[in-house]
């Protein structure tokens, strides 16, 4: 196993080593979900609270090592397999820096949990765009089109734009940290527009080649 991948192995077992340090501590009902301005809508018992992220990213890490070995473009997925490895670790601190976050708001930290977030979706998404950039045509990873799994030239095409693109949306999605109010906008707004315009992109790259 590669050393981007025991290192996000540690950091799920070092989830659970948390789960367990602070859970006399957590109130029995945590707040786990918060609104778009940053308000808590939402609560779980202590349980399910401490311990839904660290299987959830248990169980995404798994999957995330098997996708390689079931695609039926598996030699594809090797070439750019570092770059995958990268997201997984990326993935993993990403859903370690909010369960932080989540457990400092449960002991009595008080922030704008919305601005707090921004940051690491900004990291999130701009290593999306550099694996998206470095994608070979496979079954699970990247934009996944009728147009781009039936064409080399339309995958390459579509995907080295989408990186550049989602590189982009990373940069807006950093602002959010500055005007936390408008943090939903700048996410989902470019988020939405950059998969329609790619969708679109590839279909009109796939007519003109086959023109």
């Amino acid at each position: 196993m590669s050393r981007t991948r025991n290192l996000a192995l540690f950091l799920i077992s070092l989830f659970f080593v948390v789960a367990f340090y602070v859970y006399p501590q957590m109130p029995e009902q945590m707040a786990s979900h918060w609104n778009y301005d940053g308000e808590v809508d939402g609560y779980m018992s202590k349980f399910w609270g401490l311990f839904l992220l660290p299987i959830m990213s248990l169980i995404l890490f798994v999957f995330f090592l098997i996708i390689p070995k079931i695609d039926p473009l598996k030699a594809n997925v090797a070439k750019f397999q570092k770059y995958f490895n990268g997201f997984i670790l990326v993935f993993e601190i990403f859903f370690f820096y909010i369960y932080l976050l989540i457990i400092s708001w449960n002991l009595g930290s008080r922030f704008d949990m919305t601005a707090a977030m921004m940051p690491a979706l900004a990291i999130l998404f701009y290593y999306m765009g550099v694996l998206i950039g470095q994608a070979e045509r496979n079954f699970f990873i990247g934009i996944r089109t009728p147009w781009t799994l039936s064409s080399d030239t339309v995958w390459k095409k579509t995907h080295r734009l989408g990186g550049k693109l989602f590189k982009a949306v990373a940069v807006l999605t950093a602002l959010g940290f500055f005007f936390p109010v408008y943090a939903i906008y700048l996410i989902l707004v470019p988020v939405i527009g950059v998969s329609i315009y790619l969708t679109v992109y590839s279909y009109a790259e796939f007519k003109k080649e086959k023109e």
